[in-house]
């Protein structure tokens, strides 16, 4: 008796270690990655020159393909008259392509710009921005990688260069290298 016991016993165990699910026993989708950058931006203010500055981002990555983006910008560079411009946008991400150790994700964000103009444009403040842009991703390593990426801003209620105001849509480039501190990707 004590035979069959442990024979059903091994098979009946057998079964329930093979039912057991994949994802579930080696982790979920998720992945939290972290980096800096830097980055040169067009202000759309002419003719005044390209802002550069430094960035952090976090990219929480749901699932294989969609994630969630997050960053902070300070372009206080090379501003002309002491003109600076502050980004702290969140949104979405969306990879399209995976080939080796390369990804492209379109993303599109939305938040707050904050913009000191030049001495002798009084509308300094802070302004609500969409941004729509593309990020270049290359594994270096499972836990490391760099980053280009490009943000075309839309900033309808901020005030142009004489005339009519009909927003600004500052834009521009940034490298960067990102860390993953947990996750299976």
């Amino acid at each position: 008796m004590l035979k069959k016991m442990l024979f059903f016993g091994f098979i009946l165990g057998s079964v329930a270690a093979y039912a057991q699910v994949a994802p579930a026993s080696s982790g979920g989708n998720s992945s939290l990655w972290v980096g800096g950058e830097f980055s040169n931006f067009d202000p759309d203010f002419s003719p005044h020159p390209r802002l550069n500055g430094i960035g952090v981002f976090g990219d929480f990555n749901v699932t294989a393909k969609l994630g969630v983006e997050g960053e902070a910008r300070w372009l206080h560079w090379s501003g002309a008259g002491g003109q600076t411009q502050s980004d702290y946008l969140g949104g979405v991400k969306y990879r399209i392509l995976k080939f080796h150790n390369l990804s492209i994700s379109p993303k599109f964000l939305l938040g707050g710009v904050w913009i000191d103009y030049p001495v002798a444009v009084d509308a300094s403040g802070s302004y609500f921005a969409y941004a729509p842009g593309v990020i270049g991703d290359y594994r270096l390593t499972r836990r490391l990688s760099v980053r280009g990426d490009y943000e075309y801003q839309i900033l309808p209620s901020a005030p142009g260069l004489g005339g009519p105001s009909h927003g600004l849509t500052p834009n521009g480039f940034s490298v960067g290298v990102a860390y993953r501190l947990m996750g299976a990707r």
